[in-house]
């Protein structure tokens, strides 16, 4: 049997990277490419130089990615089965990437941005790695990286339960109402650029009364036909 790539999308905050990440100990030999944080990573470098968020939204529409990443000397690495980036040799912490300032850039920029290299990018890694691995994917407009995904999720839930768990991540660095106000706009930019497209072989998956990261992977797990993965 050929390995599987899963795609895994999810509304902002619905808890897309905490199940991809207890999928890890349930789908064996898989690694996780979390292709949102390399994205961040261009977005945090540029940031990092001294451009502004402004100046990132005029010019990006016609920015090569791969160029970018290459200048800033940005690649990718799997450590542990997940995905690490690094910035010019130096590892760079999941909270920079995931804090509110940068994920809010980062729905702007690729709200313009032509992703087209990033994408031929992304499709080269998968296609690397599914050789020897179970490729779990994470990230934005998945069926354009890869079209040839097994199975392509996209995971919701309330609002509600979305300010929740992001209030939870951000550990009071910001207010709720600053929570709730970031996933709103998040969601109007994702939905401009067309990132909550549902596809015919899209699985829907509503997490609201899933308790912990665990119950929703569990979920995701009985959508998979294979008993070879499904627990």
């Amino acid at each position: 049997m050929s390995n599987l790539v899963i795609g895994i999308e999810g509304l902002v905050g619905a808890g897309k990277t905490a199940i991809c990440k207890e999928l890890l100990n349930k789908i064996p030999n898989s690694i996780l490419l979390q292709g949102g944080n390399l994205y961040r990573a261009i977005v945090f470098g540029l940031m990092s130089s001294g451009i502004n968020l402004e100046e990132l939204r005029q010019n990006m529409n016609n920015a090569n990615i791969k160029e970018i990443m290459e200048k800033l000397k940005i690649t990718i690495e799997i450590e542990n089965r997940d995905t690490v980036i690094y910035i010019n040799g130096n590892k760079i912490d999941e909270e920079s990437l995931q804090n509110a300032k940068s994920s809010l850039a980062v729905s702007e920029v690729s709200n313009v941005a032509d992703n087209s290299s990033f994408y031929l990018f992304g499709r080269s890694i998968i296609e690397k790695f599914k050789k020897d691995f179970n490729v779990i994917v994470s990230g934005r407009d998945l069926m354009k990286i890869y079209p040839n995904l097994d199975y392509h999720f996209l995971i919701t839930a309330s609002l509600e339960e979305r300010i929740k768990r992001k209030c939870i991540q951000y550990n009071g660095t910001i207010s709720e109402e600053e929570v709730k106000q970031n996933i709103i706009k998040r969601d109007e930019l994702q939905e401009k650029s067309g990132f909550y497209k549902q596809y015919e072989n899209t699985i829907l998956l509503d997490v609201t009364n899933c308790k912990t990261p665990e119950e929703g992977a569990n979920e995701v797990l009985k959508k998979i036909k294979s008993e070879s993965y499904a627990k």
